[in-house]
């Protein structure tokens, strides 16, 4: 066998790390608070580790401190919001803990514990070229709209994403297409539920069915604007 690194992360309380982590269906190891903190966590054979933070840290702040390849990370998303939402009476997505939302085709989420710490699990056999934008080829509201799924889907920044499509289409309303246009306001349908403002997402969906569109393009639409009734019925414990 090879080594096997394991990451060791921080903990300013470790009953909160307990009852997160064994909420999560991990199993505890290694429990001592005494002389110092140690914690250990196992899960299909990965190990996590954690020690007291230091006094002199007010606070930790929020880093990715472990990657965890996973071989279906669907699975393993749609495990931890079960569990979440049966311990939280709902699925965390402020503050702290939190998970990220997961949409078809995604090959990675955050889950943010007590403390801070980013656990980033990953398709096992993601790709090695992700394909994370800014295509040179693309150009107006096109080039707005890649900018902003790498803002929503990878730098989980929703506020940042949905002033980008704001922008871009106000600025390019008369040479986008009808198309265009309506994967933008998709776009910000979906990024207005996330945001829990259900008002602004049934407005887009308002605007986008009164697009003169193709049979081809509205189709093409709803299969975006599916994407954000999978996030409210994700988000209200039916999906």
């Amino acid at each position: 066998m090879g080594d096997t690194p394991v990451p060791v992360l921080w903990t300013a309380a470790p009953a909160a790390t307990l009852d997160f982590y064994r909420t999560l269906g991990y199993t505890v190891t290694h429990e001592q608070t005494r002389p110092y903190v140690y914690l250990a966590f196992e899960r299909n054979d990965c190990p996590i580790h954690f020690t007291g933070a230091p006094e002199t840290a007010e606070s930790i702040i929020e880093h990715v401190g472990c990657l965890v390849m996973v071989d279906n990370v669907a699975d393993v998303h749609r495990e931890f919001s079960t569990a979440l939402r049966a311990h939280f009476g709902k699925i965390p997505v402020k503050g702290r803990p939190r998970i990220t939302r997961f949409r078809p085709g995604q090959s990675r989420f955050s889950l943010v514990d007590p403390d801070g710490n980013t656990l980033v699990f990953i398709q096992r056999d993601e790709p090695e070229d992700v394909e994370y934008g800014g295509s040179t080829e693309l150009e107006d509201l096109a080039r707005v709209l890649d900018n902003a799924r790498i803002l929503r889907d990878f730098k989980n920044d929703d506020k940042a994403a949905t002033r980008v499509l704001e922008v871009g289409l106000g600025r390019f309303a008369t040479v986008a297409t009808p198309l265009e246009r309506a994967r933008a306001m998709a776009m910000l349908a979906e990024l207005a539920v996330a945001m829990d403002e259900p008002r602004r997402a049934e407005k887009f969906r308002a605007d986008i069915r009164a697009l003169e569109l193709s049979a081809e393009d509205r189709a093409a639409v709803t299969e975006e604007l599916r994407a954000g009734t999978d996030l409210e019925h994700w988000l209200d414990g039916d999906g």
